[in-house]
């Protein structure tokens, strides 16, 4: 039996924190670590002890890096996630920024998937040594050595 957020009698520990937000403790720790999750409380033996908002906090985490954020764009989304004086232009800034930055990565992607596709097209695939890619490779090295 599954239960809502609700249900969870809070605080929980790092491992239950982890199962809830999709994330391993090593990643936890991590974004604690990197300021994107407030220090959390701790018992007097010294585990930490994590409230619903923390998990919430990880989720949305989760979510972004899902979405291919950079971890300093994160950083600034939780940031304005959290401040509830932000500006909308503010979020659609950052995600109009990783949207074309995608954009471009995939353009340069396609581009390599048209180049090694022509080349798998030249090569005959067979018993003979001769293959225009480790030619194509080859003479793309050696366009980048210095001279002299």
């Amino acid at each position: 039996m599954t239960r809502t957020l609700n249900e969870i009698p809070w605080p929980v520990s790092i491992s239950h924190a982890a199962e809830l937000s999709g994330i391993s403790a090593k990643m936890v720790r991590h974004y604690e670590s990197l300021g994107l999750l407030p220090r959390v409380a701790r018992t007097d033996s010294g585990y930490r002890q994590y409230s619903e908002a923390d998990v919430h906090t990880l989720r949305f985490i989760k979510r972004s890096r899902d979405l291919g954020f950079s971890m300093a764009e994160i950083a600034e989304l939780v940031t304005l996630w959290q401040n509830r004086r932000r500006t909308s232009a503010s979020v659609k800034r950052i995600a109009q920024k990783h949207v074309t930055e995608l954009a471009q990565r995939i353009e340069a992607m396609q581009a390599m998937q048209r180049s090694l596709q022509q080349l798998l097209h030249h090569c005959h695939g067979d018993e003979r040594p001769e293959c225009p890619i480790l030619d194509d490779l080859a003479s793309q090295s050696t366009r980048s050595l210095p001279v002299g």
